[in-house]
C-alpha cells in the first residue's frame, strides 16, 4: 500500500488549503484514517481522524476550521483547512490502517505566513 499526500504550500494567515491523500488500493475497508502534523522541534500530533462510518474527531486547535472527509470511489482522503494560522505551519502526514497495519504518506509541507 502506498499513500500519496499532496496539496501543501505557502499561504497567508486566514487563507485556505486542501490536502489530499490518495491510496494505491481500495479504501472501503480501511479501519481508520487520519491526518497528523509535525512542527519543527515538536512531536507529531493528531489533527483529525475519520472512521469507516464517517465519524470524525478533531484536535481542539483546529475544530471549526478544518474538515476531514473521504471519497471511497477515488480512494482519497481530504483535509480542508480554512482560516489558517501561523501555528498551523508543519509537515502534514496522512495515515490509513488496514487490519493491524498502519501506513503513512510521505508528508506535505504547509507554511502559513503571518
Amino acid at each position: 500500500v502506498q499513500l500519496q499526500a499532496s496539496g501543501g504550500g505557502l499561504v497567508q494567515a486566514g487563507g485556505s488549503l486542501r490536502l489530499s491523500c490518495a491510496a494505491s488500493t481500495n479504501i472501503f475497508s480501511v479501519r481508520n484514517m487520519g491526518w497528523y502534523r509535525q512542527a519543527s522541534g515538536k512531536q507529531r500530533e493528531l489533527v483529525a481522524s475519520i472512521t469507516s462510518r464517517d465519524s470524525t474527531n478533531y484536535a481542539d486547535s483546529v475544530k471549526g476550521r478544518f474538515t476531514i472527509s473521504r471519497d471511497n470511489p477515488k480512494n482519497t482522503m481530504y483535509l480542508q483547512m480554512n482560516n489558517l494560522k501561523s501555528e498551523d505551519t508543519a509537515v502534514y502526514y496522512c495515515l490509513m490502517g488496514w487490519g493491524t497495519t498502519d501506513y503513512w504518506g510521505q508528508g506535505t509541507q504547509v507554511t502559513v505566513s503571518s
